[in-house]
């Protein structure tokens, strides 16, 4: 277990932080817990990392589930019940900001192997491109060269989502 921690901690926290825009050790710890508890559910049909995202992103919605829900219960007014019909568009925004994201993982995901490591590398772990060149032993044109060759596949793989 302490291999899979050290091995995916970076790509747990920037899942994290891109569900719930920011760090929370809380929702770490938790993520670790239930690896730990379904390990033997994980059957090997995908990857492990984009299983252990999965996983990450829906301890995140549980967590805002269970706690947000319960203190805004605990605190509704006349008021916020009018402001909370006013976010139902807010709401369904997030939705489909949440879908987008699942479209996106999964196409990077899609990527060829060399170039799916460097856009996780720089995008979700926040590597700079030099200090992925160093890591992975590779001249940072070639670095360069993936990510181009990575965002434009991206680009035309995700173009639907900005409307072209």
């Amino acid at each position: 277990m302490k291999d899979i921690i050290q091995e995916n901690k970076g790509i747990i926290r920037a899942v994290i932080r891109r569900v719930t825009g920011t760090y929370n050790e809380d929702i770490e710890q938790e993520v670790y817990i239930k690896t730990w508890r379904n390990m033997n559910n994980y059957q090997e049909q995908g990857k492990f990392k984009q299983w252990l995202c999965t996983l990450t992103a829906n301890v995140c919605r549980d967590y805002f589930r269970s706690k947000t829900v319960r203190e805004r219960a605990a605190e509704i007014t006349d008021d916020e019940v009018l402001n909370n019909i006013a976010d139902t568009n807010s709401q369904e925004e997030a939705i489909d900001a949440k879908k987008r994201q699942k479209l996106i993982l999964k196409a990077v995901d899609d990527l060829p192997y060399k170039m799916r490591k460097v856009i996780i590398m720089h995008e979700f772990e926040d590597m700079p491109l030099e200090q992925i060149a160093q890591k992975l032993n590779v001249p940072l044109g070639t670095i360069k060269s993936r990510m181009f060759n990575a965002r434009k596949i991206l680009s035309e793989k995700l173009a639907y989502l900005k409307g072209e």
